[in-house]
């Protein structure tokens, strides 16, 4: 059971009730006490003293609540990483080959895990990011080095466990996330949201962050105040993703970040272009249970020629009346899917099976799920709750198979904005970048 700790800070109620902590075991405070605020040593947020008092001058987290209360009553027991893992000298069970532009990258990226650098792979969507990773993980395993992959998203964990399962046959890859219900168990690679990182302590000789501009990652001091700390003090730390912020480009520009970058998709096809159609006033419309002709016009193409698509909305509250006005005008039965949708994964699961044509979906399968030969529609592209990035992402779902390496992107907006325009921009910009490379 002592392995339950390696590399971790946990409280007293997140181990087993008949767990004895071994004599070696360091118990570490759970928090700093200023002289008008407290800090949580799990999350560093940094909290008034009055919003965090308990009875008799005691002190309390209310920030990371949800996996355990952080108080002064309490403290971390951990205990250091030792590495113990069976030799494997020839972890990669892959058998796939990449392109000469993959391959490229996927060089860089095994140097910079070899030297527990940080790095940023800039790649679009559908550039076959996770494969190339594949060389650099087999090269940390065979050191005996521990690892992990975050992402933000369960969705993506989940997408990235069986492929990473199937290129490493022999490894037993540990997958974390807040839904899951098999137990912890100690492995040389683990697959977690980046919420599970908040338990691990100097645990990792190299991690990667996949989708470091996805909410909720982005912008979130405690996220990332967790990915130093899951990270050993001579680790390395590797950022994936197909939209990076400004704060990462400004630390490429002074030179504290290094950069892998990768236009082309892995099939050397461009990115599908967006195409903006204007209805204004769709949502009046919707309040008469009527939505565009021309979506609907859209959809029904579609549906004809048996052409698979997702339909993206701004807010789960807009997915009854659309279902609703859907099911009329379509005369089919029609699937919504959201973040908190109790059969989200079967439903998800249930178009990567073609067992439907279609999703209408909040921006929750905005990354890192892959169907394969799919249009893209987006009602609304013009509210606010839809980033730049998001709808970059968003985008990036058409045109990712071979099979079908094109693709449509619609979007419906009810006036021009900033978002769209920079979207369609951002595409551009990738696309002019790969022609240079198709020459």
């Amino acid at each position: 059971m002592e392995e339950l700790l390696y590399g971790r800070r946990l409280l007293r109620q997140e181990l087993p009730a008949e767990f004895v902590p071994p004599q070696q075991v360091e118990e570490m405070a759970t928090m700093t006490i200023q002289d008008h605020d407290v800090r949580c040593l799990r999350c560093n947020t940094v909290t008034n003293k009055t919003e965090a008092l308990l009875p008799r001058g005691q002190f309390f987290c209310p920030q990371c609540l949800t996996l355990g209360r952080v108080s002064t009553l309490a403290s971390f027991y951990h205990l250091p990483e030792p590495n113990q893992f069976p030799s494997d000298r020839q972890p990669l069970t892959w058998e796939g080959t990449l392109s000469p532009l993959q391959e490229a990258c996927a060089r860089e990226v095994d140097q910079c895990l070899a030297h527990h650098q940080e790095h940023l792979l800039w790649a679009v969507t559908g550039a076959g990011k996770t494969e190339m990773l594949f060389r650099a993980l087999a090269a940390a395993i065979r050191r005996g080095e521990r690892l992990a992959l975050a992402s933000p998203r369960v969705d993506v964990c989940l997408e990235l466990y069986p492929r990473l399962q199937r290129a490493f046959g022999h490894q037993q890859i540990c997958l974390l996330h807040g839904r899951q219900t098999e137990p912890y168990t100690y492995r040389q690679l683990t697959i977690c949201t980046t919420h599970q990182l908040l338990r691990f302590y100097h645990a990792f000789d190299n991690l990667i962050v996949d989708e470091v501009d996805a909410f909720p990652y982005a912008s979130n001091p405690q996220l990332y105040f967790a990915t130093q700390q899951a990270i050993k003090p001579d680790g390395g730390c590797l950022y994936l993703t197909a939209t990076p912020g400004k704060a990462l480009l400004q630390r490429v520009r002074r030179k504290q970040l290094t950069i892998s970058y990768l236009p082309l998709r892995y099939h050397g096809h461009l990115l599908p272009e967006i195409k903006v159609r204007l209805v204004p006033k769709w949502r009046t419309k919707l309040g008469r249970q009527r939505l565009p002709q021309s979506l609907i016009g859209a959809m029904k193409k579609r549906l004809n020629s048996h052409q698979r698509f997702l339909l993206f909305v701004p807010h789960v509250a807009d997915l009854a009346p659309i279902q609703t006005v859907l099911e009329r005008q379509l005369g089919i039965p029609v699937t919504t899917v959201h973040a908190a949708d109790d059969h989200r994964l079967a439903k998800v699961q249930a178009m990567r099976d073609e067992q439907i044509n279609f999703l209408v979906t909040t921006s929750i399968l905005e990354r890192g799920v892959t169907f394969p030969e799919i249009d893209v529609l987006v009602l609304g592209a013009d509210d606010a709750v839809f980033s730049t990035a998001a709808l970059v992402q968003i985008a990036g779902r058409a045109g990712r198979s071979v099979s079908r390496p094109t693709g449509d992107v619609l979007f419906w907006v009810g006036s021009a904005a900033q978002n769209v325009t920079g979207a369609q921009q951002q595409i551009k910009f990738v696309n002019r970048k790969g022609r240079r490379l198709q020459r």
